[in-house]
């Protein structure tokens, strides 16, 4: 009987492609040996299938395997396998299901997101010159180009082909030389992961003995540079009894790739069979062993959380940490994971920011050496894959540090997560779809494992806070600071009395200045936040008040001085800045605000010595950019760190006694319902940076308004009456955690049609939900890289059934959809957009 496999493939599509599985063997193995495999299709294994009109070959995901031929299309062949065993677990494809379910987002984009890069093949369309062809008709110019080119090549990839002819897209030309025949098409995959190799070098099998070797150096008297040569790889082999034992080393250990001239003389000893080389796989990850030391002794309070958290686990529900910053939480989830590895569990540890794992790794390595493994988009795909396959394994790593995409790998024996700083929004997948949730979908994930789950935190999350009320989750608190440390001494400055009595300094206050130089001349460190990366938010015209604007979408661009440009942060469009007003030709343009580089540039000014450092996106786009700066300011080299919220997120460091926030307003006047929760967390994790270690920081926080509530809450560090306050707003006004929200977004490059296809996707909505429908309006921003946006609000009770709000929902957009007129309006779902 026929078997057949339903298959996940890497495109925006809801359903599994159903693939026939063929009876005969020989199907290969798609890997660097061409090797004819006997057909082993597994759950959770890779394939290669075709897909679409063109049959271009992409990796599938095998989801079942099953008798029940298609009745509605005729299924193809899987053409190849590609693992001998299967590379997802079920726990990882249940996620996958729930994922889709939970988020209304197609299943091949959780693949997308899920896989890495590496581990996804896609053929490539190559086309080769028919021998036999003989023109009837007189080909056209550039039909003659792609032949001519073809025949002096081969083959040609299209892109070669779009190349040659000068053009975006030449696929005409190449459908009309298909059809008569001049040329034919293949499919060619290549493989993404490619292994890292290197040259070694040992001693030739005839020269293994003291006799033979002493012989060869005679010999080499008058080839003074081979001796030498030689001499040093036994030298660098550790001693000669390793050389004449035949050990390897690295030839790029021997001498540099420039050193040509050492290279020649390696080559001649190598051609004389005195040294031999080989290839070999070696591994892009550290393995090394590393000198670690014991978990540290826990204080009374720390024993005590720790005993308390321990009691939640048997309860099996999840524990949340409220913790006050510098409280001590990490030598608490340190503790946690020894003693989860003595059980033989696999740990995951799950930060919201590339930037805390640099720290944090380096804590947990001197714990937990190579057993510790990191994983996040600044590692190449190359890396990820080989991290993705070393656990897959089930070989070295035993714990696991990440951001949000490590919640994809494949864990086998996972018992025990951690989500620390559960608050932050960085663990919200915002664009592209999955638009999920990292911290959510981490407790879906402890479920299928039956593993512990630990949310940690200075300023927890409403929804998290309000969920240890209902009973739904454990909560244990840290009240103080680690040795009894105090809480940085809060000073709130008015900005705007300090404006009118124009003793402000650029955008440093007098008691902000004192403080800095008093902290200066004690050698302490400071940290100044503002929220706004580049040198200003915008350009304005003194005369006209003209901003220059982004082309594509509908926000003023920003300023960023040190590349002279004007950058969409929405879109990347760029321009030279203008020095004169494009409206009425003035030269009056001035640059209105700040950002971290005008901050950077003005501290500079003020405090000429001071070594001044920014932790921003622009200045972190490298792999290793976040550890340079961090590393600088944690050893002192850096006396000022001026960053945007990258700061904010859990960093450690001893020396810092001050903090400054250069503008707290800026954080209240956003239009969201968690714009005062988000400010309150901000504030207070920035200001838990001053003065950790060894006494009491500072913190000053400047506004215009220091008279407002939140500015009250945290001075006092008082999250128990904020909670109060915002969890009242929020049952309101139908918030969650009370209401779940659902934003429906709306996009298309033409502003009618975009706002009619708005208003009849509404009424067929409003029919269904009712007023839970909010809307159609105009997001904050209206136009994003040439698309107009328009959305939908549905506030969903939490009692209401999900599963049926989201048939509806598919229903109600598939029927706008099939009206021709809106084809091509993008329509998008976001389920819990905070």
């Amino acid at each position: 009987m026929t078997k057949y496999a339903d298959i996940v493939v890497p495109v925006p599509l809801w359903k599994l492609f159903t693939y026939g599985i063929p009876e005969e063997t020989g199907l290969k193995l798609c890997q660097a040996e061409s090797i004819a495999y006997e057909i082993n299709i597994q759950i959770g294994s890779r394939v290669l299938v075709p897909f679409g009109k063109s049959n271009k070959l992409t990796t599938g995901i095998v989801w079942s395997i099953h008798n029940n031929k298609p009745e509605d299309y005729e299924t193809k062949p899987i053409a190849q396998t590609l693992d001998n065993d299967p590379i997802l677990f079920p726990q990882q494809l249940d996620l996958w299901k729930w994922i889709s379910e939970y988020y209304f987002c197609p299943i091949g984009d959780v693949y997308r997101a899920a896989l890495p890069a590496g581990l996804r093949l896609e053929s490539e369309s190559c086309f080769y010159l028919n021998p036999d062809f003989e023109p009837e008709n007189q080909l056209s110019q550039n039909e003659t180009i792609i032949l001519d080119y073809i025949s002096n090549k081969t083959s040609a990839s299209i892109l070669e082909i779009n190349k040659i002819i000068g053009l975006k897209s030449a696929h005409r030309f190449v459908k009309q030389l298909l059809e008569i025949n001049a040329i034919f098409v293949e499919e060619k995959v290549t493989q993404k992961y490619k292994t890292k190799k290197e040259k070694v070098l040992y001693l030739g099998t005839d020269f293994r003995s003291e006799e033979a070797l002493s012989k060869v150096f005679d010999k080499l008297q008058k080839a003074p540079k081979q001796l030498e040569l030689l001499m040093t790889f036994i030298q660098k082999s550790g001693s000669l009894k390793d050389a004449l034992n035949g050990k390897r080393i690295s030839r790029n250990k021997l001498f540099s790739k420039k050193d040509n001239l050492v290279g020649s003389q390696l080559d001649l000893l190598i051609k004389k069979n005195i040294l031999q080389q080989e290839t070999r796989i070696i591994d892009r990850l550290d393995f090394s062993d590393i000198a670690t030391i014991p978990i540290s002794t826990l204080s009374d309070e720390q024993t005590n959380a720790l005993n308390e958290i321990k009691l939640g686990f048997e309860e099996k529900k999840p524990v949340l940490l409220h913790g006050v910053t510098s409280s001590g939480k990490t030598e608490i989830y340190i503790t946690l994971i020894e003693e989860a590895l003595n059980k033989n569990f696999q740990v995951l540890y799950i930060l919201p920011e590339i930037a805390l794992t640099t720290q944090i790794t380096r804590r947990l390595k001197l714990r937990f050496g190579n057993k510790l493994g990191v994983y996040h988009s600044k590692y190449s795909d190359n890396e990820r894959v080989e991290i993705w396959n070393d656990l897959l394994k089930n070989k070295n790593y035993r714990v696991i540090v990440g951001v949000r995409s490590a919640i994809f790998l494949p864990f086998s024996n996972l018992g025990l997560i951690i989500i620390d700083e559960e608050h932050e929004n960085s663990f919200k997948q915002y664009d592209p779809s999955p638009r999920y949730h990292a911290r959510d979908v981490a407790l879906v994930l402890g479920k299928y494992f039956n593993a512990n789950v630990l949310l940690g935190s200075a300023t927890p999350s409403i929804e998290s806070y309000y969920n240890t009320k209902i009973g739904k989750y454990i909560l244990v608190e840290l009240n103080s600071r680690y040795k009894g440390i105090c809480l940085p001494e809060i000073l709130l400055v008015d900005i705007k009395d300090a404006k009118k009595r124009k003793i402000m300094v650029s955008h440093f206050s007098p008691p902000l200045l004192e403080l800095i130089t008093k902290a200066l001349e004690k050698k302490e460190q400071i940290i100044l936040f503002q929220n706004r990366r580049g040198f200003a938010p915008y350009l304005e015209c003194k005369g006209c008040g003209w901003v220059p604007k982004c082309k594509h979408c509908d926000v003023s661009l920003t300023y960023h001085k040190n590349i002279n440009n004007l950058i969409c942060h929405y879109c990347g469009y760029s321009v030279d800045v203008y020095f004169v007003c494009k409206a009425c030709e003035m030269p009056a343009l001035n640059a209105m605000g700040f950002g971290t580089q005008k901050i950077e540039e003005e501290i500079q000014k003020i405090f000429p010595e001071t070594k001044v450092a920014r932790l921003d996106l622009d200045t972190t786009r490298s792999k290793n950019s976040y550890d340079k700066i961090l590393s600088d300011f944690e050893h002192g080299k850096v006396d000022i760190l001026i960053g945007t919220q990258m700061v904010s997120k859990g960093l450690d460091f001893d020396r810092v006694s001050l903090v400054g926030i250069l503008n707290a307003d800026s954080l209240l006047n956003y239009p969201d319902f968690r714009a005062y929760e988000k400010s309150f967390q901000m504030l207070t994790q920035v200001s838990g940076r001053a003065g950790r270690k060894y006494s009491q920081g500072k913190v000053v926080i400047q506004t215009s308004n220091p008279k407002h509530q939140i500015f009250n809450y945290v001075y006092e560090n008082n999250y128990t009456n904020f909670f109060k306050e915002q969890i009242e707003e929020r049952q309101k006004h139908k918030y969650p955690p009370f209401h779940r929200l659902v934003f429906i977004v709306l996009k298309h490059k033409n502003f009618n049609t975009v706002i009619e296809a708005s208003k009849i996707l509404t009424n067929l909505l409003r029919s269904i939900f009712g007023n839970r429908i909010i809307g159609p309006f105009e997001p904050h921003i209206n136009r994003i890289s040439d698309y107009y946006l328009q959305q939908i609000i549905l506030k969903l009770e939490k009692t209401a059934s999900h599963q049926n709000a989201k048939i509806q929902l598919h229903n109600s957009i598939n029927r706008l959809l099939s009206d021709e007129k809106f084809r091509y309006v993008f329509v998008s779902v976001d389920v819990d957009p905070y």
